[in-house]
């Protein structure tokens, strides 16, 4: 069974369209949603959580379609918390207890003391980093199956940014647990996902296991004339330097001869994208 099976997912709007998206989360696995701001990675994550209407399109969750009962087993975090201002932790755990029918209060609990959030303070009070961490812990407190993340490491400093992706590893440790997360800060999702997902200007670039696409493409630095000689379909994306030309291949593509250095998601993700607006 797929945590999310998304088949054809288009929504226009005045200014932008994302255009007949299909993608599928494996049960079990973590997919990283990669784009720039406005490629539509919270338009996917909006609509699978009913939040907009979809145009046309199918999307199921548990190899069924949304409803408030799957809902139950879904742990989201968006960019903006939504936590009332004035409330502190002993008032959103009593809302918290009170929405979700399997809430788990020792976790919350633990999480909370994990975190070092002061219980008596107005969530107003609290830093981006604590309101992002809030949001986890009770994304994590009521036996959810399924997390589904939305920017959660924006904004947030480096050190904070590590704590939590070692937290959606560690969740991520039972088998039976998924994790669909956006970020266009590329090197946090290369640390944790098994998938990944390019979302450029409304369209999926691709969607691959992150293993592959590191083992399939990479670096090489060569002449124009050089390159020229490659086949077209060879070549990911070229930059020119002072020096020659550097360029993202793919390695089935292009001889033995050739020195290929390994890439990282990040250089991929770029390189494609400037391929594209070219």
């Amino acid at each position: 069974m797929n945590a999310v099976e998304i088949k054809n997912l288009t929504k226009k709007y005045k200014d932008f369209s994302l255009e007949n998206l299909s993608l599928t989360l494996p049960n079990g696995c973590i997919m990283g949603l990669i784009g720039e701001n406005g490629a539509g990675k919270s338009t996917v994550i909006k609509s699978i959580l009913g939040i907009i209407s979809p145009d046309s399109g199918n999307i199921e969750i548990f190899g069924k379609k949304a409803s408030a009962d799957i809902k139950q087993n879904i742990g989201v975090v968006l960019d903006e918390i939504g936590l009332p201002n004035e409330f502190n932790i002993k008032e959103i755990r009593a809302v918290m207890r009170n929405s979700f029918s399997n809430w788990q209060d020792d976790v919350f609990t633990d999480y909370i003391k994990k975190f070092n959030l002061p219980e008596k303070k107005a969530f107003k009070s609290f830093s981006k980093g604590m309101k992002m961490k809030t949001g986890i812990a009770i994304a994590l407190s009521h036996d959810a199956k399924l997390l589904i993340l939305d920017e959660p490491t924006s904004g947030l400093d480096p050190v904070v940014r590590d704590e939590i992706v070692d937290i959606l590893n560690d969740f991520t440790r039972d088998e039976s647990h998924s994790i669909l997360i956006s970020s266009h800060i590329v090197s946090d999702l290369e640390k944790l996902c098994d998938y990944i997902a390019f979302l450029h200007n409304g369209h999926l670039m691709l969607c691959e296991e992150k293993d592959r696409l590191l083992e399939q493409y990479g670096f090489i630095s060569t002449t124009p004339e050089i390159l020229k000689e490659l086949d077209k379909s060879a070549v990911i994306g070229v930059k020119s330097t002072k020096w020659g030309v550097e360029a993202i291949i793919d390695r089935e593509k292009v001889p033995h001869t050739f020195e290929v250095k390994p890439i990282t998601i990040e250089e991929l993700f770029i390189f494609m994208v400037k391929e594209e607006n070219r």
